[in-house]
């Protein structure tokens, strides 16, 4: 299992913390206009890289017995690609199209041991106390069960883009196992550390050792050229429609180039967390 290093790194690696008020980006926050535009299907760069981001989790979902929910899902497109007996969509807000509304990730009304996997999809990095989070999963999930993680990687070139676009920060001054500070703004939802999943999970053995309810039992890095010809998933910024075939191909350099770089250009990650006693 490769990871790369989470220690501060000497280039771009202070605190970043733009304001609210220095985005680039269009549309920040406004999930409904987003999940409007992607179903009217105008941007197949952005169905392409959503498609990616969910396919891989289907291995780990068994389609006619697994039962299963999405934590902080916005616009709930997970749903569209992966099979499960059951597979609720929430979030923290009353969106119409979310099976259980107003779900606080660290303080859920589910029963205990009530799920086969759980889904968080880019939305650790905006936890503000991930102990809390991955204390309330294995809540939920039966032994055995499995949290299933696409999130970012904090990767050079990721540092380079949020300096530009200055749309969400990040800091390594925290520590992401301890529960008494907070490692973004707990006020703001859209608050978001983005070295917070390479704090968690480059170092296997720390995370082991302080989360000891979960096993990681896979993950890998994942993104660089078919995320920057995206468009944005819910912010948005300028974009040039791709053919599948193009894009295909970018998929297969990316696959390369996060395999022999992913502290430089790897701009997602994912893991797969086992619950264990």
């Amino acid at each position: 299992m490769t990871v790369t290093s989470s220690r501060r790194p000497w280039l771009l690696g202070a605190p970043y913390r733009p304001a609210r008020e220095e985005n680039r980006m269009r549309n920040e926050g406004n999930v409904p206009e987003a999940r409007k535009a992607f179903y009217a299907g105008a941007n197949n760069n952005l169905i392409f890289l959503l498609n990616n981001r969910f396919d891989w989790m289907q291995r780990f979902i068994d389609p006619v017995i697994s039962e299963g929910v999405e934590l902080g899902c916005g616009q709930g497109y997970g749903r569209d690609v992966l099979k499960a007996k059951s597979y609720l969509l929430t979030d923290y807000n009353n969106y119409d199209w979310l099976d259980v509304k107003m779900v606080d990730a660290l303080d859920t009304p589910f029963d205990d041991e009530q799920f086969d996997f759980v889904i968080a999809s880019n939305m650790i990095h905006h936890v503000p106390f991930p102990p809390t989070f991955f204390a309330e999963v294995h809540r939920i999930l039966k032994p055995g069960g499995k949290l299933l993680v696409q999130d970012v990687n904090a990767s050079l070139l990721m540092r380079v883009m949020l300096h530009m676009m200055r749309i969400e920060g990040y800091s390594y001054d925290v520590d992401v196992f301890d529960d008494s500070a907070a490692v973004n703004d707990p006020s703001d939802l859209w608050s978001g550390n983005n070295v917070v999943p390479n704090l968690l999970f480059d170092d296997a053995r720390q995370f082991h050792a302080r989360m000891p309810g979960f096993k990681i039992v896979e993950q890998g890095f994942s993104e660089t050229l078919v995320y920057l010809a995206s468009g944005g998933v819910t912010a948005k910024t300028f974009f040039i429609p791709l053919p599948h075939l193009i894009l295909s191909a970018l998929k297969f350099i990316d696959k390369l180039l996060c395999k022999v770089a992913p502290q430089i250009v790897a701009l997602q990650r994912h893991a797969v967390l086992e619950k264990i006693s």
